[in-house]
């Protein structure tokens, strides 16, 4: 059974000989190939190259194309500035404007950074389809929102102007699946939603504002045959009412939530993926510590799991660690 195939049965609820591994991989994978974050974000050629080597050095089962928020922010005009020893630097292109008319719609194929990331899925469709679960990525709508107005000031137009918020989340909406569509029909099998600040808003503005634009865009992209995993870093367990509704195929869980009350509020067909303390356990622990780790987590969860960090695995990781936490677990009925 090879990686794409241990990834698809568990998706499909069947049996399969152990849990897929699905680690976020950034700066790590970068300095693995002797390169920096900054040439991993703008070139979808090291991104890839940094991907597949540690697929191949550590056994994971998912070749992802995740590097930092800011592809459709770069479409909607944010100038966009790469660093090397961290993700990239946006500016906001509504800091201090409510008119959407200004905004440029990002068209995928022709914002640099956007077709960057759907080339990296094409090369990695070209030497690896088949062979492992390619990942697609866009931002969720109030994610975008904030990047295109910055974090404070999206959070107030939430407060004081929410028929403006949803304003421009549906556009951010209609970039995501424009985006997602350009991605599948790549060859991502899986496009992750990245929404993180969603975790910092309470329940009724998440549920009235934020939820059924998610909801759209999950639905968009499962209707384009591709599988829908939300990603929200933080504690989102004031959430999970309204992400249980969401029918999301995989939902990423930090290291702030307990796994059991996700897998009560979404059931047992959502796969769940996470989630171990990137920096106590999977940086800092011993490589027994995160084995032990991993069994406790598929111990809580059940089944389906996969295994995952609560979000990426930092710089700095020991090799023997993520050695560790990809060590095959077998799959328990």
């Amino acid at each position: 059974m090879n990686a794409f195939e241990r990834y698809l049965g568990v998706m499909q609820g069947r049996a399969v000989d152990h849990l897929p591994r699905t680690p976020i991989l950034m700066q790590f994978a970068a300095e693995f190939i002797g390169s920096d974050y900054g040439r991993f974000a703008a070139d979808h050629r090291v991104l890839v190259e940094a991907n597949v080597r540690c697929a191949e050095a550590f056994g994971v089962d998912q070749l992802s194309c995740i590097s930092d928020p800011y592809r459709e922010t770069q479409g909607f005009g944010g100038e966009v500035t790469f660093v090397a020893d961290g993700p990239p630097r946006s500016t906001h292109p509504l800091a201090g404007s409510k008119d959407l008319s200004a905004l440029p719609t990002p068209e995928p194929r022709r914002s640099a950074r956007m077709l960057d990331r759907i080339e990296a899925v094409e090369l990695y469709a070209q030497r690896h389809a088949g062979a492992y679960s390619l990942l697609g990525w866009v931002e969720g709508p109030a994610a975008e929102a904030a990047n295109l107005r910055g974090v404070m000031t999206f959070m107030l137009d939430l407060m004081d102007d929410p028929a403006f918020a949803g304003e421009l989340m549906d556009a951010c909406v209609e970039t995501g699946i424009a985006f997602a569509r350009a991605q599948v029909d790549a060859g991502a099998d899986t496009i992750g939603i990245g929404d993180a600040v969603a975790s910092q808003i309470d329940p009724r503005t998440y549920e009235r504002l934020i939820q059924p634009r998610e909801k759209r865009l999950v639905q968009a992209i499962q209707a384009m045959g591709a599988f829908a995993k939300l990603h929200i870093c933080g504690n989102l367990t004031h959430l999970l009412p309204g992400i249980a509704d969401l029918r999301v195929d995989v939902v990423d869980v930090d290291h702030l939530v307990d796994l059991a009350a996700v897998r009560e509020a979404v059931g047992p067909r959502v796969v769940i993926t996470g989630n171990l303390d990137p920096v106590t356990v999977l940086r800092n622990g011993s490589p027994a510590a995160i084995a032990r780790a991993v069994e406790a987590a598929y111990e809580q969860v059940g089944n389906p799991y996969m295994v995952n960090g609560g979000c990426e695995i930092p710089a700095g990781t020991p090799p023997a660690n993520l050695e560790a936490l990809c060590r095959p677990v077998p799959y328990r009925p």
